[in-house]
């Protein structure tokens, strides 16, 4: 790594790029078609870089002013390159687990399923979302789910009970439909 990371956060970091690093981030800038945000972060470490030949140090206000980003964002950039390096601060860290908790797993679709292939309530004659998710909750499958979940779950899974195939032609073709099985 560049440089050593201090505990206080007023202490400036110092970017100093390697040839290879400074052509890497070079390149991403000649390419035409890259995300924005590592644009952004490319030119803030080639403005950043302290070990560039000739020009002088370029302030963070000033750095930020030319990108368009914020003085703490210009920070944020500079830390991110001294902890984890070059890769990691020019992509977006993957979240590891999604913001919004899935409503249903396995079990619960596997009971949805099951509720959609039963017979509907007495006085229906099929089950609506709205009636599935009622269900769902008396048999507290869920705690709450609203019928959009369920409806997006069911599209998932692709539940037709009326057709075998429910695409809109069939896999199968005919072998009398083609020319070499036709009988002369």
């Amino acid at each position: 790594m560049p440089a050593t990371i201090s505990k206080s956060t007023n202490v400036k970091l110092e970017v100093c790029l390697t040839a290879q690093e400074r052509t890497e981030l070079e390149l991403v800038l000649s390419k035409g078609n890259v995300a924005a945000s590592k644009l952004r972060h490319a030119r803030i470490l080639l403005m950043a870089d302290d070990d560039r030949r000739g020009e002088c140090r370029n302030p963070d206000w000033y750095i930020a002013q030319v990108v368009g980003l914020s003085q703490r964002q210009v920070v944020r950039v500079r830390r991110r390159f001294c902890k984890e390096g070059l890769s990691s601060c020019l992509t977006r860290k993957q979240r590891t687990t999604p913001p919004n908790p899935p409503k249903f797993d396995g079990v619960a679709e596997a009971k949805l399923i099951t509720l959609c292939c039963s017979d509907p309530p007495a006085g229906q004659q099929r089950w609506t979302l709205q009636l599935l998710v009622d269900e769902l909750c008396r048999l507290q499958v869920v705690a709450s789910v609203c019928p959009e979940t369920v409806r997006k779950t069911l599209k998932k899974i692709a539940s037709n009970r009326g057709k075998q195939n429910a695409s809109a032609s069939p896999n199968e073709t005919e072998l009398a439909s083609w020319p070499i099985w036709r009988k002369p």
